[in-house]
């Protein structure tokens, strides 16, 4: 019963999610790793998943409440990827490694 109340004490808490799909210049596993770390340490980020197979498009699960899309495709382009339409920030793009330039 305790394990009940608090799975719905947290749903409550955890407030209402969304979906997104976006699209970026990633290119390799380091790619992916660095973006889902910077996101991973995203207030309002929940969960993001960057399929190298599928164009590149990373998929983030983020609470509305706390974040919004604009924001972001704004980490990305701060780790040095294009984030659909917006560029990569120059800087963070030159501190890549060259596996991960275009």
């Amino acid at each position: 019963m305790k394990t009940i109340l608090l799975v719905l004490l947290f749903g409550f808490l955890a407030g209402p999610t969304q979906t997104v799909k976006i699209k970026t210049s990633a290119i390799c596993e380091m790619c992916k790793e660095r973006i889902e770390k910077n996101l991973a340490l995203t207030k309002g980020v929940e969960k993001s998943d960057l399929n190298l197979e599928d164009q590149s498009n990373i998929t983030v699960v983020y609470n509305p409440d706390k974040i919004d899309v604009a924001k972001i495709k704004q980490v990305i382009a701060e780790t040095g990827y294009d984030a659909d339409d917006v560029k990569a920030v120059k800087k963070s793009y030159e501190k890549l490694p060259n596996c991960c330039k275009k």
